[in-house]
């Protein structure tokens, strides 16, 4: 576990957690917004759960791959 405190773990995984919410919150309102029925509190709970799930990834692939320091699989 002490590759989870290291720096560089922690802005890989904020950068893929960045990266999920602008997907999730494009992915929901655009789909949404072609009905005309945008509802941002199941768009906001999309994004959120969707950020979660992507740090909480992050953190159970952190020994999987060569690099110590990555949140990647590979």
């Amino acid at each position: 576990m002490s590759d989870l405190v290291k720096a560089a773990f922690w802005k890989q995984t904020l950068e893929r957690a960045v990266k999920t919410a602008a997907q999730s919150a494009i992915a929901a309102i655009g789909s949404a917004a072609a009905f005309n029925a945008v509802d941002w509190t199941v768009a906001g709970s999309t994004v959120l759960l969707a950020t979660i799930l992507s740090a909480l990834m992050s953190i159970a692939s952190a020994r999987v791959s060569g690099d110590k320091e990555s949140p990647s699989l590979v």
